[in-house]
């Protein structure tokens, strides 16, 4: 039905100018007859599940509504145009589609300063308030400079940092994306990727996943690949994070596809295909799948052969080969397997790795698995090594820094616990 009349119709573009896709599937699904139930049942769900994607007005689920647009018969440049959020205005900030929890009461926000108690809370708010209402540019700056800088600060592991720098990086990014240029429009994908990136390393997984379908959105507007495959990675992510291991998978599988439909011409496409295979085998692992897991990592070793040993400044998917056997160790230990776990990583060095954030997950990595294997002295000796590469990586990480309070409650007088506490414990500069 491309060429249906309907999709040039009035209503069809107030919809879209109201940033209503829900709308948008209703009425396809008008247009084909079907019933709320004939829907959902081509898609899975239930009828209810159906009716309130299509009468609300803020995105809670970017695959689904994708996957319906598609069953009946939206045209995916209209849907696409009814998802990006309009521009900000110069004069104050304009209301873009938030969490659906954006207007919640005090205890809400108490939950979201709960996720990370290691950055200041009004920073955090202050994230949330610019993704529910977009601020006017700022207009400090050339954005590939501004972009790279925040990518460095994250490298680094300054979160609190970047938190700070984000609203307005994004302000300045929606006003930029606004030519309609599909550079600036992979930008923005791109600084909402680094925002979904940072959340998640705070445990904020609520914003990290509208972030994440934020960066999947514009991603598809500007039509990269690498864009597209760098924000799915990190909706996968939270998606994880979310016990929703198989929707992971599925988007994953899907991003990884499309990578490897270029023709892997590019180091940078190699770089992205690789790091594709290796979250699927994470997932997998995650999921108990071991076969799957490991067969992921081989295949990830393979792709990253012809690429150089250590990732240039500044790409997308900094993957090499050490990183892919960085990720092995990952694999091994979410398969309950330490002792493969620490021989994945035995001779892995923090020289491997290029930016500080590498070198310090080569710490955490190698003493979860440390950790498991009942060793507190090298599991307290690899996450120093972690927090002196980047202090952020163990610090503000809830499930490593949860790691440092059980080695000080039950191994106190283990070597380098005491000063890995203290480390850890004291104000982040």
């Amino acid at each position: 039905m491309p060429g249906d009349p309907l999709w040039n119709s009035a209503k069809v573009r107030e919809l879209v100018a109201r940033r209503q896709p829900g709308g948008l599937v209703r009425l396809g699904r008008e247009h084909r007859g079907w019933t709320l139930a004939e829907l959902g049942e081509h898609l899975g769900c239930s009828a209810a599940t159906v009716s309130r994607m299509e009468r609300r007005t803020q995105v809670a689920d970017l695959t689904l509504i994708h996957r319906a647009a598609s069953a009946v018969g939206v045209p995916r440049h209209v849907l696409v145009s009814s998802l990006v959020p309009p521009a900000p205005s110069g004069q104050a900030g304009t209301r873009v589609s938030a969490s659906p929890h954006a207007e919640e009461d005090p205890m809400r926000r108490r939950s979201l300063l709960a996720a990370t108690a290691t950055v200041p809370a009004a920073m955090l708010l202050g994230m949330e308030r610019a993704l529910a209402d977009t601020p006017p540019p700022t207009g400090r700056g050339a954005m590939d400079a501004r972009v790279a800088s925040a990518r460095d600060l994250y490298d680094k592991g300054a979160h609190t940092q970047l938190l700070g720098l984000l609203p307005g990086l994004l302000a300045d990014g929606h006003a930029a994306a606004s030519s309609r240029r599909e550079l600036d429009q992979a930008r923005m994908s791109s600084v909402y990727s680094l925002s979904a990136a940072l959340l998640i390393k705070l445990g904020s997984y609520e914003q990290a996943r509208l972030t994440a379908d934020r960066a999947r959105t514009w991603a598809e507007v500007s039509g990269s690949p690498l864009a597209a495959a760098a924000a799915s990675r990190e909706l996968a992510i939270v998606l994880r994070h979310q016990d929703r291991g198989e929707e992971a998978q599925t988007l994953m599988e899907s991003a990884a596809a499309r990578v490897e439909a270029t023709g892997l011409r590019t180091d940078a496409a190699s770089s992205a295909y690789a790091q594709m295979l290796c979250t699927l085998a994470y997932t997998a692992a995650r999921g108990g799948r071991r076969a799957e897991a490991l067969a992921m990592v081989e295949e990830a070793r393979r792709a990253a052969r012809r690429l150089p040993l250590q990732a240039p400044a500044g790409r997308l998917f900094p993957i090499s080969p050490a990183a892919v056997d960085l990720y092995a160790v990952g694999v091994h230990w979410a398969l309950g397997d330490a002792g493969a776990a620490l021989e994945a990583g035995r001779n892995l060095r923090p020289e491997y790795f290029p930016t500080a954030e590498r070198k310090a997950r080569l710490g955490t990595d190698m003493a979860r698995a440390w950790w498991a294997w009942g060793r507190p002295e090298q599991t307290a000796r690899a996450l120093l090594d972690a927090h002196r590469a980047r202090p952020g990586e163990v610090r503000d990480r809830p499930a490593i820094r949860s790691i440092v309070t059980e080695l000080a409650q039950r191994h106190p007088r283990a070597v380098g616990v005491r000063e890995l506490h203290a480390a850890v414990s004291a104000p982040a500069s």
